[in-house]
């Protein structure tokens, strides 16, 4: 977490930074995980320090664009920032997310002021049920901790239901140390032209 003191007005605001590092982040099975190449360095003579490096885009704190599983769903450039940009909330949950739990999740959010984008705090999965009360509700972005957001060993449907209704997934998010509430979200990808998801710095400013 970091404390950011907002001199303008005397106001201290509390950002999280709920992005996982880089190079040591969690990679779904089966991925390739982010590599790294030093092209010159200072300490061996070079002028300056450049490195390369190469990723999945689905490493990390990272999200899903609907053509990840949608054919000729939107790629990550052509998804407008105001679905990553703006008021979400935070709920916690432990094991599989029912459709019931999904319902009071809106519930919870609407009553905020902040039902357009939920991320869920634990080791959530969300099942097939409760997607399809997600996908029903509008909401523009859902997003949690495991690298997907249905099941690991079949995440397939989960993500049909998703983002075929649109819904952008954020996945691999750090959520441990936030408390349950409203807040407001920036987590804008990468703009790659034609990808179908894309690592992202997220974070949260408490409202």
């Amino acid at each position: 977490m970091t404390v950011f003191n907002h001199i303008g007005d005397f106001k201290t605001v509390k950002i999280f930074d709920i992005s996982q590092e880089i190079l040591s982040c969690k990679v779904f099975p089966g991925d390739p995980g982010p590599r790294v190449n030093r092209l010159s360095a200072i300490e061996e003579g070079a002028l300056c320090n450049v490195s390369e490096f190469s990723m999945c885009a689905h490493n990390g704190t990272h999200i899903d664009a609907p053509s990840h599983f949608i054919k000729d769903g939107k790629t990550v450039d052509e998804l407008h920032l105001n679905v990553f940009v703006g008021d979400c909330f935070v709920v916690h949950h432990e094991g599989n997310v029912t459709a019931e739990d999904a319902r009071e999740t809106l519930r919870k959010a609407e009553k905020a002021g902040a039902s357009e984008r939920i991320l869920i705090a634990g080791k959530a999965t969300v099942t097939a049920e409760a997607a399809r009360v997600f996908a029903e509700s509008g909401i523009k972005l859902i997003g949690n901790e495991s690298q997907t957001v249905g099941p690991e060993n079949a995440p397939m449907e989960v993500h049909l239901i998703l983002l075929g209704a649109g819904i952008v997934l954020l996945e691999g998010a750090v959520l441990k140390d936030v408390p349950e509430g409203k807040y407001f979200l920036s987590a804008a990808p990468l703009n790659f032209a034609g990808f179908e998801g894309s690592p992202c710095r997220a974070y949260l400013i408490e409202m």
